[in-house]
């Protein structure tokens, strides 16, 4: 990675988001950016912020190409974390604020962290993964609560009281990345899609050439975690046109106090998990919410049911409702079913947005017929740069010159797309990722389990849970469900343990030893296996 004095000063030529940030608060300055809380930020105000943040990381060594590891539940500290990396040139590593100590370790190590900025009720677990990592460099606590913050942690309103707010400007190649976004792997440890400032800069145009953007989409209701790419990409066409951000508390998901928000704030778009846009719609007494402004919702990240899509439209008639598709590497959409086909075309995830090529394939990279089932496969501006530090497994992500989605799907005559099944065995919780290859290494750890195999539960909240079939090393000394409880709560998140186990003499098997899901699905489905609450 060059160092900053290497780069040609074209200054004319920066499209990045600070550069963004920085072209509003010059020509708007007062206009409000962001809503947290009682809390508004002008883009002025935040601009100041985000070049002091810049200037202190840069004084504590950060530099061109440098990650910055950021940790926090939502808060404007997260969001003014993006924009100083990006202005450094630096890479923004954010990070799952439901991991375990020894998951953040992972990140640390991986990412080769410079720099970490940390949510002071997070500081604790923070500690615990630097210590593990044996990470020594700067860290900087936001937030009032700072227990566990040891080892040369500083506070981070008083660095950046410390700092300048003028930022010495450098160029930052668009080309070069911005981000390192870590999504579970399926050789169970997470991979780091690295995202080029490029990347994003083509979706969110991509994103508003699709929908459109007029001066009525100028409020967007920022609700998925910031960790999340649909939190980092969902926000960026709002930042392009001077747009005000409401960013949504991290917490326990309250759907009456998120239709108080949409009502309040005048909040004209907003995206949500199925899940979400359930519990909103059961709200009693939502037709007579004054809910104008709100002119597109949208939905993904987990499968919806026709008669939720149905609900959703009813709920709210003068919405457009889109559905997106996509995933992290591809900076996230790919796909996009506009509100017209919302009845007409329900189920459909869509046609590709612009810049996107899609082909449907089999294994030999051969296009399968329009109504056949085949893996999606992309060419984009938005897609990856790579996986950071394994070559191999980008190889492999790229073979045949398009990247390689895992998702199965078939077209209908009309050119529009139905996703079928995942071809990696992944599961989507509440819009969370679970690959069971990670789960799986940590539950056969465990001195009681001979084999297992993890696979989706149907679950009305959810969408989907884990499910984890196990093989005992003894029959007669099987795992409890506190047995795995117990084991699972230090090593990983949540929303990744098991939330059903079921005990079985052995997994099934093909004549090459690979373990049978789709009989074990077959078996879930005909009540065949023992399941239990774990």
């Amino acid at each position: 990675m060059p160092a900053p004095t290497e780069i040609p000063r074209l200054l004319g030529r920066g499209m990045t988001m600070g550069d963004q940030l920085a072209r509003h608060a010059r020509t708007s300055p007062e206009q409000a950016a962001f809503t947290f809380g009682e809390l508004r930020r002008s883009y002025r105000e935040f601009d100041g912020r985000v070049s002091r943040l810049a200037n202190a990381l840069r004084e504590r060594g950060v530099g061109y190409g440098d990650r910055v590891v950021v940790l926090g539940l939502n808060t404007l500290e997260v969001l003014e974390t993006y924009f100083a990396s990006t202005r450094l040139g630096a890479i923004c590593v954010p990070v799952n604020f439901r991991l375990v100590a020894d998951e953040v370790a992972y990140v640390l190590e991986d990412s080769g962290a410079s720099a970490i900025v940390v949510h002071g009720p997070l500081a604790a677990l923070m500690a615990k993964a630097r210590e593990k990592a044996g990470h020594t460099g700067p860290w900087l606590v936001f937030g009032r609560e700072h227990e566990g913050a040891e080892d040369g942690a500083e506070d981070y309103e008083a660095a950046l009281a410390a700092a300048s707010p003028e930022f010495d400007e450098l160029t930052v190649d668009e080309q070069d990345p911005a981000f390192i976004m870590y999504t579970s792997g399926t050789t169970g440890r997470p991979k780091g899609a690295v995202l080029t400032h490029h990347n994003l800069l083509m979706h969110a145009f991509s994103n508003m050439a699709h929908l459109g953007a007029g001066p009525e989409d100028k409020v967007w209701l920022a609700a998925a975690p910031l960790f999340h790419i649909a939190g980092l990409s969902g926000l960026l066409p709002n930042l392009l046109v001077g747009g005000r951000t409401v960013l949504l508390p991290s917490g326990q998901f309250d759907p009456v106090a998120v239709l108080d928000l949409l009502e309040r704030e005048r909040v004209s778009s907003c995206f949500l998990v199925p899940a979400q846009w359930q519990a909103i719609c059961a709200v009693p007494g939502i037709g007579r919410r004054d809910l104008s402004a709100l002119r597109r919702i949208s939905w993904g990240a987990a499968p919806a049911s026709t008669t939720l899509l149905r609900t959703l439209i009813a709920s709210f008639p003068q919405a457009e409702v889109t559905t997106a598709f996509g995933q992290t590497e591809c900076s996230p959409i790919t796909t996009l079913l506009r509100g017209e086909d919302s009845i007409r075309k329900i189920g459909s995830v869509g046609t590709p947005l612009l810049n996107v090529e899609v082909r449907v394939v089999d294994d030999d990279m051969n296009d399968v017929k329009p109504g056949e089932v085949g893996e999606i496969v992309y060419r984009s501006p938005m897609v990856m740069k790579e996986y950071w530090n394994k070559p191999a497994e980008t190889a492999e992500a790229f073979r045949g010159g398009w990247f390689h989605s895992g998702d199965l799907v078939r077209q209908d005559e009309d050119g529009y797309y139905y996703v079928v099944d995942r071809k990696k065995d992944m599961i989507i919780s509440g819009g969370e990722n679970i690959y069971c290859a990670e789960v799986e290494n940590v539950l056969a750890a465990h001195p009681k389990i001979g084999e297992v195999a993890l696979i989706a539960m149907p679950d009305e909240k959810w969408g989907e849970t884990p499910l984890a079939v196990i093989s005992p090393r003894e029959a007669g000394d099987p795992p409890t469900a506190a047995d795995l409880e117990a084991w699972c709560t230090e090593r990983l998140a949540r929303y990744k343990r098991p939330r059903r186990i079921a005990i079985v003499p052995a997994l099934p098997r093909n004549p090459s030893g690979k373990v049978l899901k789709t009989q074990l699905r077959a078996d879930r489905d005909a009540g065949k296996l023992p399941i239990q609450s774990a």
